[in-house]
């Protein structure tokens, strides 16, 4: 069935575009209203469907959540194969990308992780072309290494010999890298992606500048930072380091992507909730200095371009009808990317109003 939104307003990536048609045609977008059914969108805005480049998937009622806030895909930096697998492309809930199992310092606070087994655990260089490919065979998207783990971590050349087997099978790499060392090493490296911002200190000029040059993007979780921060409180870590770090690395011109480390575990500190969490994580990067239009930009062209999901993150025919519409105007307010009315995941309308659960807003 084919369906027309009329009389919305655009979110291309740079500004509103008023008074516009949008097709829905099966699961991608189109260009000839002809025939569809119209909803009158009556002057509301039209976003791309918003990507939370972080997360945890553990069960199967996440994806309807993240879908219930507009998050219609969602990266999962750690889980195990058997609980993502069947979770991936449900109609009307989040498209779920994984990293299946990370790799972890055998001994590390990480390794006490549930699910994440001897398979996660690399005791060397010598482990890390195996490692990758069993993550290619179970289906990972991309390798995630956690790097700065308490009490045990891996020495660089482990690091440079997973980045580097990751590389040879054409996988974005993924640091997990929450202090200045670890970021350090990662950068070393060649890690393509910084998941979390570090706590200890703000990124020096140097970090910044070579993370420009090697065309490094950073998702900083600052959700989970605040959470840290506020819940733990370790000792030197202070969530303005993290701020500080953001600021300095979106001044540069380094892309951040909106991520928020979302998780189930009782392990881990602060609670954030899956899908609600990610418009906190708006919230946070305009507060460290991004515009409300980088801000969105952040949560859906970004992390498209990086993770080379060229079939989203932009309202344009030919793609993937992942749409969310708000009452209010999120360029205006941030806040106002809570306001949801109605998502579309893959042309099929999730909430009340579709077949696949409930809408927040």
């Amino acid at each position: 069935m084919k369906t027309a939104l009329t009389n919305v307003r655009v979110f291309d990536g740079r500004r509103l575009v008023p008074g516009g048609t949008v097709v829905i045609e099966d699961t991608l977008i189109g260009s000839d209203p002809a025939g569809a059914r119209r909803i009158d969108g009556a002057g509301r805005v039209l976003l791309p469907g918003l990507i939370d480049a972080h997360v945890h998937i553990t069960g199967s009622r996440q994806p309807t959540a993240l879908a219930d806030y507009g998050v219609t895909t969602a990266l999962d930096m750690a889980s195990v194969p058997e609980v993502t697998a069947p979770l991936r492309g449900l109609p009307g809930r989040a498209d779920i990308r994984s990293a299946c199992i990370p790799a972890i310092a055998p001994g590390s606070l990480h390794a006490s992780f549930p699910g994440v087994g001897p398979a996660g655990l690399i005791g060397g260089p010598d482990e890390a072309r195996q490692f990758v490919a069993d993550r290619v065979a179970e289906g990972a998207d991309y390798i995630k290494i956690v790097i700065g783990s308490p009490f045990a971590d891996h020495e660089q050349a482990t690091i440079d010999a997973l980045v580097a087997a990751a590389h040879e099978r054409g996988k974005l790499v993924v640091a997990h890298a929450s202090s200045a060392d670890a970021v350090a090493k990662a950068q070393a490296a060649g890690a393509d992606v910084l998941t979390h911002a570090p706590l200890d200190q703000p990124m020096s000029q140097a970090a910044v500048a070579l993370a420009v040059a090697a065309g490094r993007a950073a998702v900083p979780t600052l959700t989970m930072m605040e959470a840290i921060v506020s819940h733990l409180a370790p000792p030197g870590a202070d969530y303005a380091s993290a701020k500080a770090s953001v600021a300095a690395l979106h001044e540069a011109g380094v892309p951040i992507l909106a991520g928020t480390d979302a998780n189930d575990s009782p392990l881990i500190p602060g609670g954030v909730p899956h899908g609600q969490s990610l418009h906190r994580e708006l919230e946070l990067l305009t507060g460290a200095g991004l515009s409300t239009v980088d801000a969105l930009r952040a949560a859906t062209v970004v992390p498209a371009t990086v993770f080379g999901l060229a079939d989203r993150g932009v309202i344009e025919p030919g793609k993937r009808a992942d749409l969310v519409l708000l009452d209010d105007d999120p360029l205006a307010d941030i806040r106002a990317s809570r306001s949801i009315r109605r998502v579309w995941i893959g042309g099929v309308e999730a909430g009340p109003a579709g077949e696949a659960g409930q809408t927040a807003g």
